[in-house]
């Protein structure tokens, strides 16, 4: 399982886990009630006040905030703090499970972007929202994407085939829209979905890349890991020579033919856009030669000729070699801290 992000991600931001002296809590304590208090404290902890809907006397929340309330201060809170305390109010006031080991501010901070990956809009503070993309999941690292609330609204709880289905109906001209979506933007969320959704390596491997992976997203496919390796490599200078040295790791000729007749398709529509200069303009150009049928077509007659564990020892290799643009890593455990047993709901 591959997750894949920046290298030039944000700084580390400074976190402090503070003992809540919970040592003495009265054994009947509800697992909510003691999330609240400990919640409340790390407000009072970051000099943040809780909102105000929680500053009533039953709210363990607000009993956790007044216990801690008055200490002294040792982080004040920056802007992913103030977002992370926000997000752990959110995922506790509806009880979700919130992992919160991995899933910290520094990690928040390098899920941002500038533009939504589903309608490409540029966020700002009021549409900007953060989607648990598979939704029988709970907030965790590795299951979170930065998206516009009017997409993260329009995907709701539809999980990959539901999306699929959406996508479908536009594609077939009757409806151009559904919920204020597009064909184009109902394909983007069906493949960002599919990300995280086990599937055959059939179907992922003639799964179209119509989003880029956003970053710090665990890849559940390998295959998919692969596609995204390749497709990426043109966003930067020196792709040719990068992928020639990823052809020569392939074990056979005819493999090597099969990858650069992908290559020949992909690339050509890249470089008509040579002259776009913003990150995510050269993101878009990328995502939309997947539209491409002859790109499509050369990718499966590629793709299907490797196993899941080839894709996956390729992305390893490629990785090894520095051939990768953005940092790859191994996750033996992708849905760890991810409550799937519980439907992503707090235990």
């Amino acid at each position: 399982m591959q997750a894949v992000h920046n290298t030039a991600a944000t700084a580390q931001t400074a976190l402090v886990q503070f003992d809540l002296d919970m040592d003495h809590a009265p054994a009947a304590i509800s697992a909510h009630e003691h999330v609240g208090l400990a919640l409340g404290r790390d407000y009072a902890l970051h000099g943040v006040t809780p909102p105000i809907a929680h500053l009533y006397p039953q709210s363990p929340l607000q009993r956790g905030w007044m216990a801690a309330h008055g200490r002294t201060v040792r982080t004040p809170a920056s802007p992913q703090v103030e977002l992370w305390l926000a997000l752990r109010t959110h995922a506790w006031t509806r009880g979700r499970s919130f992992e919160d080991i991995q899933l910290t501010p520094n990690h928040l901070a390098q899920l941002d972007t500038s533009h939504c990956p589903i309608t490409r809009e540029r966020l700002d503070g009021d549409n900007r929202s953060i989607d648990r993309v598979r939704n029988d999941a709970g907030y965790a690292a590795g299951n979170l994407a930065v998206m516009s609330e009017h997409a993260n609204q329009a995907k709701g709880d539809l999980d990959h085939p539901a999306l699929a289905e959406r996508a479908e109906r536009c594609a077939a001209g009757a409806i151009t829209r559904i919920g204020g979506l597009t064909q184009a933007q109902w394909e983007r969320l069906t493949v960002l979905v599919s990300f995280v959704t086990p599937m055959s390596h059939e179907d992922a491997a003639r799964t179209p890349l119509r989003v880029l992976p956003p970053n710090r997203l665990r890849l559940f496919n390998p295959i998919q890991a692969l596609q995204a390796l390749v497709t990426r490599q043109l966003a930067t200078p020196g792709w040719s020579a990068r992928l020639s040295r990823l052809e020569a790791l392939l074990p056979t000729d005819a493999l090597r033919t099969d990858f650069n007749r992908f290559v020949l398709a992909l690339a050509p529509r890249v470089l008509a856009a040579a002259e776009l200069q913003q990150p995510h303009e050269i993101r878009w150009a990328l995502e939309d030669a997947w539209a491409l049928p002859l790109v499509q077509k050369r990718w499966v007659r590629f793709a299907l000729q490797l196993t899941p564990d080839q894709a996956e020892a390729l992305v390893e290799r490629a990785a090894a070699r520095k051939l990768c643009p953005v940092h790859v890593q191994r996750h033996d455990d992708a849905t760890d801290g991810w409550a799937l047993a519980t439907g992503g709901y707090a235990a």
